[in-house]
């Protein structure tokens, strides 16, 4: 007889995600003009919307596993856009105490936590290689989309708050063309950890398939009864 569904590893790793983005969001200023905010939104909205299915199916099978993959995509380059380009990678853990350590833990938990268990998620629990190749651009899209969404804001709305939410968007120190270049080195950057997402996801299924292959060999390898 299986466990209940919700004490399975899949649903308690999924309403974990839920739980460190909630807090997340919810105990620092996050505006949805950042990339940050929407990304971590629509881990939510997929991650809740996952739990559901979970339980009104009686399975630990997420729903929408393309989604899944672009869900996962996603969150990792708000994750290496924070640590690498915006923090030049220091090391977050010592302003989790001290004076600001509210918002830090905001930050932890929406750059770092939540970013790690949606790939946890991804590598350890299926369906696995159901995502293409060929959805990586589809999935880029979204983020490139952002971007030039935020420049055509920019330029038609310059009286608005935070008009440039990050650095390698903002025109006025080196010009268009630099931001033109920024786009391409980002575009070929998220198509390479789209490569990234995709491969984690064929070796996380053929080690399973190893696995499963396994299992019986054991089984039978087992000494009979004396």
């Amino acid at each position: 007889m299986s466990a209940p569904l919700w004490v399975r590893p899949p649903f308690l790793l999924r309403a974990a995600i839920v739980g460190c983005g909630l807090v997340g969001l919810l105990i620092g200023d996050h505006r949805v003009v950042y990339f940050t905010a929407q990304s971590n939104l629509i881990v939510l909205a997929y991650f809740v919307g996952a739990l559901y299915w979970m339980v009104q199916r009686s399975t630990v099978v997420p729903p929408a596993p393309r989604w899944r993959g672009a869900v996962t995509l996603w969150i990792l380059i708000t994750c290496l856009i924070s640590h690498f380009m915006l923090n030049h990678g220091e090391n977050p853990l010592p302003g989790l105490v001290g004076a600001g350590a509210v918002a830090n833990w905001s930050l932890f938990l929406v750059h770092y936590v939540v970013p790690v268990l949606v790939l946890a998620d991804w590598v350890a629990f299926g369906p696995h290689r159901v995502v293409r190749w060929r959805d990586i651009p589809l999935w880029i899209a979204y983020p490139l989309g952002y971007g030039l969404m935020i420049e055509i804001r920019g330029a038609l709305f310059p009286s608005v708050p935070i008009r440039y939410p990050y650095f390698f968007l903002d025109p006025a120190g080196h010009g268009y063309g630099w931001v033109g270049l920024q786009f391409v080195e980002l575009a070929v950057i998220f198509g390479l950890l789209g490569v990234v997402v995709v491969g984690l996801d064929r070796l996380a299924g053929r080690a399973g398939d190893r696995g499963r292959k396994s299992a019986p060999e054991a089984i039978d390898a087992r000494p009979g009864p004396a």
